[in-house]
């Protein structure tokens, strides 16, 4: 599961529901792969892809996707 979150000073968008929550949730799957190397936890990634629906989630199947950082584990 990704995590968008909103950066400070950004605006939330107002939805049908009302505001947006402080973080929106985006299932990325990956056909045919339990794992892809270099994707953790706390990894900050680019995704490019077509965005569908799936158990009332926003999905992408095998996006393309950018490595922007990585949390350091002390």
């Amino acid at each position: 599961m990704v995590v968008d979150t909103l950066l400070p000073g950004t605006q939330s968008t107002a939805s049908a529901g009302g505001l947006r929550k402080p973080y929106d949730r985006l299932r990325v799957i990956w056909l045919g792969r339990t794992r892809v190397p270099g994707i953790e936890a706390g990894v900050q990634l680019r995704l490019n892809g077509m965005v569908t629906q799936l158990d009332g989630l926003p999905a992408m199947f095998n996006p393309r996707y950018e490595i922007l950082s990585r949390q350091e584990h002390l």
